[in-house]
């Protein structure tokens, strides 16, 4: 299979690296996106070892440089990794920080804002916490329990509770043990609840954010995930209020932090 087919269906054989050039999508960018195809379809499965760079430039017909710039990127995403002290590649599942990163970089590019970010975290953590409420085991709540017990022990350490906050809030994705509910919220909150530390620093709001999390751990433990939905719905919404009251400009986007909202 040439480039040309990947990129029309033609026969066999009808590309070449200097066609790829003139297209405006550089050749190994193409061939890229062609074994990330195939790794989806199952077709290079995950745990399988990628095929030699020169047995894939004769396939695509194209130079090995041209290959090895096209597994650089495969290699960015996550689909491949080398073998410690070996120079054999592998397909490999992204890991969920690689993810992350890409997203973060998606995210900031877009200029998002806070409150797109709160409208995402208002939709997903409380379905983290009503799925923990289900799902939840034993080790779960005692790691939730102590997060607890830290934070009443930090209650004038603003920086040391913005941390514990997230904390929790990774605590109890954890407990849903899903792990699409988990990846989603990830980035989302890293990216969202450092921005707490502005309102903490601004307003005396650890003991809210104690009793919000006491009550999500009572109705967890109680597999009460009606309960446990609807405080993590307050606690989620307090952000909201806390901006208004510290004067924050939660419309802000996400690169700058969050300044003194202007009023006309």
């Amino acid at each position: 299979m040439g480039l040309q087919d990947m990129a029309d269906g033609s026969d066999p054989g009808a590309g070449s690296e200097p066609e790829a050039r003139g297209r405006s999508e550089p050749a190994f960018r193409v061939i890229a996106r062609e074994l990330e195809r195939q790794i989806l379809a199952g077709d290079l499965p995950v745990g399988g070892a990628l095929p030699s760079e020169t047995s894939l430039a004769t396939r695509f017909g194209v130079s090995r440089s041209t290959i090895r710039e096209a597994i650089r990127v495969m290699e960015q995403i996550g689909l491949i990794r080398r073998e410690e002290g070996r120079n054999k590649l592998r397909i490999t599942a992204p890991q969920t920080k690689a993810i992350g990163a890409q997203i973060k970089t998606a995210f900031l590019l877009q200029e998002t804002t806070f409150e797109q970010l709160w409208e995402v975290l208002s939709a997903i953590e409380p379905a983290c916490a009503a799925s923990a409420a289900i799902r939840a085991g034993e080790d779960d709540l005692r790691r939730i329990a102590d997060n607890i017990r830290r934070t009443e022990q930090r209650m004038d350490d603003h920086e040391a509770l913005v941390e514990l906050d997230i904390e929790f809030h990774n605590l109890v994705a954890a407990a849903t043990g899903n792990g699409a509910l988990q990846l989603s919220r990830e980035t989302v909150g890293e990216l969202f609840y450092p921005a707490f530390a502005q309102v903490m620093a601004r307003l005396n709001a650890g003991e809210r954010l104690l009793l919000a999390h006491r009550k999500i751990h009572e109705a967890i433990a109680a597999r009460d995930d009606r309960q446990a939905r609807l405080w993590m719905e307050r606690h989620i919404g307090d952000f909201l209020r806390g901006c208004d009251l510290a004067n924050l400009d939660i419309g802000a986007p996400i690169t700058g932090g969050m300044t003194k909202a202007k009023h006309a």
